[in-house]
């Protein structure tokens, strides 16, 4: 299968170079920094499986038509990198990796609803510049469509490729699962109001205690709106509901535990990582998904406000927040 992976961060370099190493016709589209390091230096993986240098192919545009486009760009960015490369992709099968629930009405404004995948990445890295990505934990890939059928047999193909990088779980259930992707995500913000790692920053239970209040404030958005989770492999749904249904305090304990040994390497989330890169950040399409719930529906969701609001504020500023001024900030929510 000729595949071509958009965005060069860490997810998008990561399975583009696990899929050169099984052999996949693959190649990488990135910004010109990435395009520099990979073409001088290969692309540089460390981590779980071990330290590779990959040779593949990276341009700034797709160069050929793909069977497969993954899309690994930030929500944010998903228009342009398709204006950008229309010509290549009208029949091309396009599997998008966001976060969040926005990315595949985006694609179909685009390409036909036919031709859209969606899929959720339970595998984590990261970023630490062009050409240099870490993997930090493993996970599975799960694939499915909000718009067709499971059935289709392209979905099997896809399947078949992509676990020779990682795990795929074919799922009909996707939609369910996206949703709670965001409250696995929804966490992410905070070390990115800080500048630390996930480690770092939830080694602290005052700090995981707002992780706590993060979940509950979402999960009371969705129960009354009637929207259903589906458990993700690796995460059920019980992880939220046992969490939410004790004392903050004692949850704080238990979700410090969990996040500071997340990785034996530092772990910095997606938001966090687009910042360090000067770019803006999919907040808007996390906890900012809560927010527009809310608004839409009469809801309150005052935390998760407040917390997109920090970021914006980290991204304006390039200035982090201390520990002592976040739990300042937030000691009322």
């Amino acid at each position: 299968m000729k595949i071509a992976v958009i965005g060069a961060g860490a997810i998008g370099s990561l399975v583009a170079g696990y899929l050169k190493l099984k052999g996949e016709d693959v190649y990488l589209v990135g910004h010109s920094d990435a395009v520099k390091a990979v073409r001088e230096n290969g692309l540089k993986i460390s981590g779980r499986r071990g330290d590779f240098k990959v040779e593949l192919g990276i341009y700034e545009m797709l160069i050929s038509q793909p069977e497969l486009l993954i899309l690994a760009t930030k929500t944010q960015d998903i228009e342009q990198a398709l204006k950008d490369n229309l010509g290549l992709i009208k029949e091309t099968v396009v599997l998008t990796t966001q976060n969040g629930i926005q990315a595949e009405k985006i694609v179909a404004g685009f390409i036909p609803k036919s031709n859209i995948f969606s899929s959720i990445v339970m595998f984590g890295a990261t970023y630490l510049e062009p050409g240099k990505v870490v993997h930090n934990f493993e996970g599975s890939w799960v694939l499915g469509s909000i718009f067709s059928e499971i059935t289709d047999p392209r979905m099997l193909s896809l399947s078949l490729v992509l676990n020779k990088a990682f795990p795929a779980v074919i799922s009909n259930e996707i939609a369910e699962m996206k949703y709670l992707k965001i409250f696995v995500n929804a966490n992410n913000c905070i070390p990115a109001i800080l500048g630390v790692s996930m480690q770092e920053a939830f080694l602290s239970p005052e700090v995981s205690k707002i992780s706590i209040a993060i979940w509950k404030e979402g999960f009371q958005i969705i129960s009354k709106l009637g929207i259903k989770l589906a458990s993700l492999p690796g995460f059920p749904i019980e992880n939220i509901t046992r969490l939410i249904s004790v004392p903050s305090d004692e949850a704080a304990k238990v979700f410090s535990g969990i996040m500071s040994k997340l990785s034996k390497d530092p772990l910095y989330g997606s938001i966090l990582q687009s910042i360090k890169r000067g770019r803006s950040s999919e907040i808007d399409y996390i906890n900012g998904e809560f927010v527009n719930l809310a608004d839409e529906h009469g809801l309150k969701a005052d935390l998760n406000r407040k917390l997109v609001q920090m970021v914006h504020e980290v991204e304006k500023t390039k200035r982090f927040f201390t520990k002592d001024e976040f739990l300042s900030a937030v000691k009322d929510y």
